[in-house]
């Protein structure tokens, strides 16, 4: 059961309902985490342009989702986890590509090095080596992929931590947070 509810669409205040609806046009849907940030509509509209910016950075849908993979194993977010690999398959990942990404990996050279310096950045509270750096650019990531990265990882970091916390309902096929091996 959640711990912070979800926001009620039919009794949100206006503003809120208008904003979700544009969720609901865009998506299909309106998520559940959605539905509680927007007990605080300042946060729900900050969440959403800085999703909206991030779209149109140097990573592909299918390397955000990648990052996005990453952080929710990390910081043990079942509800990240289980939206996000469903996202990240239609954004082109296989399976073995999201399981490799949940545990900071990747299936090519490029791929790795986005996961790691995501899963790194997680583990490490942003205190990445020079070693760490200098093997995303061995791998061929550019400084805008860098900042980008760091940035993808503290927006979902903030998705993560918002639903550890609200014990968010997940309204996504569920992903066993137990890694096979």
């Amino acid at each position: 059961m959640p711990r912070i509810a979800p926001v009620d669409l039919a009794t949100a205040e206006t503003g809120v309902q208008a904003t979700l609806a544009g969720v609901q046009a865009k998506i299909g849907m309106v998520p559940n985490l959605f539905k509680t940030f927007a007990r605080s509509p300042s946060v729900l509209n900050a969440f959403l342009a800085f999703s909206d910016s991030l779209a149109g950075g140097s990573l592909s849908a299918r390397q955000g989702e990648i990052v996005a993979l990453a952080v929710a194993q990390a910081n043990g977010c079942e509800y990240c986890l289980s939206a996000h690999s469903l996202i990240g398959k239609g954004a082109g990942l296989s399976a073995d590509a999201i399981a490799a990404a949940r545990k900071g990996k990747g299936i090519d050279s490029v791929d790795h090095a986005i996961a790691s310096l995501a899963r790194a950045l997680v583990e490490n509270r942003g205190q990445v080596s020079d070693a760490q750096l200098a093997e995303a650019r061995l791998a061929g990531l550019d400084d805008a992929q860098i900042v980008d990265i760091v940035a993808a990882v503290a927006l979902n970091t903030m998705t993560n931590f918002m639903n550890n916390v609200a014990h968010t309902t997940v309204d996504f096929p569920k992903v066993d947070m137990v890694l096979a091996a």
